[in-house]
């Protein structure tokens, strides 16, 4: 039976005091969550925390009373509809509540099966994949930045560098519905698939990230800690969020221990 190496962190910074970012991490059902809230008062934290809540509890019950996946059909649209629950229970909670108003979270969730992996993500939080040496970004963001990306008017780096480049264009709990992009791709044995908040890419560029992937590529925890302590030296501008997973091929999920998983969320 093929098992998941999972190892994350997360960490307020040194700039800022609360920490907004939350992660979710279940081995047993090939999932992993950051989510980087976005609100005062203490909204941020309350967004994101709901969020990936909300993605565990909803992909944990689902699976675990699958019978079986369905060459992945189970699976991508769980994390669709995973991700539009949290969506509408950030929503529905800024309503109810005046004091948390406006707030909202970026989300990148990945859930893996078989050979396969499901990526489903919301705003600014990067999923990367290290495979063969090559750090390659997954995900594209959804934010201001970007748009100038993809039109070629501004650069990569200077998209990094850009004052604006924490504007997302989407975000969960803004709106009653949320457009996610969902995408499936091929695992390959000893891939690494990086989560991370803004805080890790903001401050390290993926030529850091792939250099502390080739020295340290076998020990997730010595990465993840390194990523946060690095993004810190640097001055910890914002939240850092980091979850390493090392895949193989052939991952199945053990009836046994995805109901104990169940009773835990």
């Amino acid at each position: 039976m093929s098992k998941l190496l999972i190892a994350g962190l997360t960490d307020p910074g040194r700039m800022r005091e609360q920490n907004e970012d939350n992660i979710a991490m279940a081995p047993e059902a090939g999932l992993a969550v950051v989510a980087d809230g976005m609100g005062g008062h203490q909204a941020g934290e309350v967004a994101s925390r709901l969020a990936v809540e909300a993605i565990t509890r909803h992909v944990v019950t689902t699976l675990s009373e699958a019978k079986e996946s369905s060459n992945g059909s189970i699976e991508v649209a769980l994390v669709r509809d995973a991700i539009q629950r949290a969506n509408q229970a950030i929503y529905e909670h800024a309503h109810a509540q005046p004091e948390y108003a406006g707030m909202g979270s970026t989300v990148v969730v990945t859930l893996f099966y078989d050979d396969k992996l499901c990526v489903g993500h919301v705003g600014d939080s990067r999923l990367y994949r290290f495979r063969d040496t090559i750090l390659e970004q997954v995900t594209e963001d959804h934010s201001v930045v970007q748009e100038l990306v993809s039109r070629g008017l501004v650069t990569a780096e200077e998209a990094r560098q850009s004052i604006g480049k924490n504007l997302v264009t989407r975000a969960l709990g803004v709106d009653p519905d949320v457009e996610a992009d969902i995408s499936e791709y091929d695992v390959y044995d000893d891939d690494i698939y990086l989560l991370c908040s803004d805080g890790v890419n903001d401050v390290l560029a993926d030529g850091d990230i792939e250099m502390m992937l080739t020295e340290h590529g076998r020990d997730l925890e010595t990465i993840a800690r390194h990523m946060v302590n690095t993004a810190n030296e640097r001055g910890g501008p914002d939240n850092i969020s980091v979850i390493l997973v090392r895949a193989n091929r052939g991952f199945t999920r053990d009836p046994e221990a995805m109901q104990k998983l169940r009773e835990q969320v």
